[in-house]
């Protein structure tokens, strides 16, 4: 299983969200550069960056954040936030990064997914960010009438192998991640399905690798000391 230690960035700078709300921002370090540095240090091999403000605005603010990182310290990056066009994913992945996570599209471009795995292949990912079980997009701010699982198996089948799973109720708020929700995408889906939201323990991790999910995104849990990055990479990776 791999571990994704995650940076997400608000106005240039690391911050978490408490489920989802942009009402609800903890800055943790003023430079993204600086945190993907300590990760790297830590041992992380693959690092989850999402450009939050791009999620919410339908364009990129964090390209040069993305080249600087990969750089500086040639870890294999995956990004989202804020990526709706193929254009919006050929700049990602010129500037440096390893996966390219379609969110909002997926739900309203579905042919534009389509597009990018004949082009991009294993690069391109689909997030599926799902508030009791209901896909939510733009930021999360817009419920889709969507269920989770039909989304996944839509995917699927025009070629999408990766999912990036997240329960928005338990993003940010430490309480653990919703196993059960996850271990049925799994089971009812046979895509690789990365867990996030919630993380807060390395029991959680454990967990998580118990239920043959491909990788697990870790992020405040890292930030306050919940978590020791380089412990959990040595143990579960």
């Amino acid at each position: 299983m791999k571990i994704y230690p995650a940076i997400d960035i608000i106005g240039r700078k690391a911050v978490r969200l408490a489920q989802g709300s942009f009402e609800e921002v903890t800055t943790f370090n003023e430079s993204p550069l600086q945190v993907a540095e300590e990760f790297v240090k830590s041992g992380a091999r693959y690092i989850h960056i999402v450009d939050l403000d791009g999620a919410r605005y339908g364009k990129s603010f964090i390209l040069d954040i993305i080249e600087e990182i990969k750089e500086r310290f040639n870890v294999k990056i995956e990004t989202g936030g804020g990526v709706r066009s193929i254009e919006d994913i050929e700049r990602r992945i010129l500037a440096g990064a390893d996966r390219v996570i379609l969110g909002t599209v997926a739900v309203k471009k579905p042919e534009l997914v389509e597009i990018a795995v004949k082009k991009y292949g294993e690069k391109i990912a689909v997030g599926i960010d799902a508030r009791d079980g209901i896909v939510a997009i733009s930021g999360w701010e817009e419920a889709s009438g969507v269920t989770a699982l039909d989304l996944c198996l839509k995917m699927k089948k025009i070629g999408i192998k990766t999912i990036i799973y997240t329960d928005i109720s338990k993003d940010g708020m430490m309480s653990g991640p919703n196993i059960k929700a996850t271990k049925e995408l799994i089971e009812k889906t046979g895509l690789n399905i990365i867990a996030s939201g919630g993380v807060s323990s390395k029991a959680d991790v454990e967990k998580v690798k118990n239920i043959n999910a491909s990788g697990v995104i870790i992020g405040k849990a890292l930030y306050n000391g919940a978590i020791n990055l380089e412990e959990v990479i040595k143990e579960f990776e």
